[in-house]
C-alpha cells in the first residue's frame, strides 16, 4: 500500500502540472516588443529618405514620412544637374573603393602569410608595431599627408592633390594593421603540413601562396574586402582634404556639399535621391557575400 501511494503522488503532481500548461510566449513577449521597436527605430530614417527622394516637391520643408504624391523628378534633376556631376562622383567612389579594397586585401594577405608561415628577425616586434600603430588616431597623419602629396604633385601630377590615385595610395598605406592581424589569425588555422607537402613536390613560396593558400583562405579575403570596401566607400575626412575639384570628388564629399549653403533646403530632394542610390553598392555587396562575412570573422577570430 505504501508503495502504491508513493507511486500515486508523482502521478498526481504530473497530472496537475499537465492541467495548467504555461503559455508559449508568456516569458518572451517583451523580447519581441523590443525587437519590433528596434526595427522601427532602424527603418524610420530609411523610410523617410525614400519618401523624400520620391517627393516631387524636393525640399526639406515639404518632406514627410508618407508623401502626398510619388515622382522621379528628384532623380531626373540629380542626373541633369551639370554643376553637381553625380555620376562622376559615383564613378570616383567606385574606383577608389574597388581598387583600394583589392589592394588592401593583396597587401594584407602577403603580410599575413609572411608573419604566419615564416620565421625571421623582427617578426614579433613587427606584429606588435602594427598593433601599436592602431592606437593612434588617423587624423594625426593628415597634415603630413597633405604636405607630402602637395609637394609630390609638383613632380608627379597624377599623384598630387585632386587626384583619386593619390587618395588610393594613402588608403593603401594605412591598409595593414587590423587587416594583417585578422588575416594572420585565419592563416594560422591552415595546417602547415600542406605547405611542407607542396615544398617536397618542388613548389616555391610564391606558388604555394597564390595557387593553394589563397584558395583555402577565401572566406577571410572576402570578409576583408567587404570591410575595406564599406570603409573606403563611406570615407569622408581624407577625401574632403585631397579632392577639392568638383569633378574629382567622391559621393560623400559631393553629397555633403548639398547640405550646406543657402540652397540646402531646395537640394534636399536631390540629396535624398543621391544618398539612396549611394547605398545600393554596399547593400548588394552584403547580400551577395554575407555567408563569407560570417564565416570569415568567426573562423579567423580564434586560432
Amino acid at each position: 500500500m505504501a508503495n502504491a501511494a508513493a507511486v500515486a503522488i508523482p502521478e498526481t503532481r504530473a497530472a496537475t502540472t499537465a492541467k495548467a500548461p504555461r503559455s508559449a510566449g508568456s516569458g518572451t513577449w517583451w523580447r519581441h516588443l523590443l525587437g519590433i521597436l528596434a526595427l522601427i527605430w532602424a527603418l524610420f530614417p530609411i523610410v523617410f529618405l525614400i519618401s523624400a527622394a520620391l517627393n516631387p516637391a524636393g525640399s526639406l520643408q515639404t518632406s514627410s514620412l508618407i508623401p502626398s504624391s510619388v515622382s522621379t523628378t528628384n532623380f531626373d534633376t540629380l542626373f541633369s544637374d551639370t554643376s553637381r556631376p553625380y555620376m562622376a562622383w559615383y564613378k570616383n567612389s567606385m574606383i577608389i573603393s574597388l581598387v583600394g579594397s583589392l589592394g588592401s586585401v593583396f597587401i594584407g594577405a602577403c603580410a599575413a602569410y609572411t608573419f604566419s608561415r615564416m620565421r625571421f628577425v623582427g617578426r614579433r616586434p613587427g606584429l606588435l608595431g602594427l598593433l601599436l600603430l592602431q592606437m593612434f588616431p588617423a587624423m594625426l597623419t593628415f597634415p603630413a599627408l597633405y604636405l607630402t602629396f602637395a609637394n609630390l604633385g609638383d613632380v608627379i601630377p597624377v599623384l598630387g592633390l585632386n587626384s583619386i590615385w593619390a587618395l588610393i595610395l594613402c588608403y593603401l598605406g594605412g591598409a595593414m594593421g587590423a587587416n594583417v592581424w585578422l588575416l594572420k589569425g585565419y592563416f594560422d588555422t591552415i595546417p602547415k603540413e600542406l605547405d611542407e607537402a607542396a615544398k617536397v613536390d618542388g613548389a616555391s613560396h610564391a606558388r604555394i601562396f597564390f595557387t593553394m593558400t589563397l584558395r583555402l583562405v577565401a572566406p577571410i579575403l572576402v570578409t576583408v574586402f567587404m570591410l575595406s570596401f564599406v570603409g573606403l566607400f563611406s570615407e569622408f575626412l581624407l577625401a574632403s582634404i585631397f579632392l577639392r575639384d568638383v569633378e574629382s570628388q567622391t559621393l560623400g564629399v559631393g553629397l555633403y556639399g548639398m547640405t550646406i549653403g543657402n540652397e540646402k533646403n531646395r537640394l534636399f530632394g536631390q540629396f535624398a535621391s543621391g544618398a539612396l542610390l549611394a547605398s545600393l553598392p554596399v547593400v548588394l555587396l552584403y547580400l551577395g557575400a554575407q555567408k563569407f562575412l560570417i564565416g570569415g570573422m568567426t573562423q579567423g577570430s580564434v586560432k
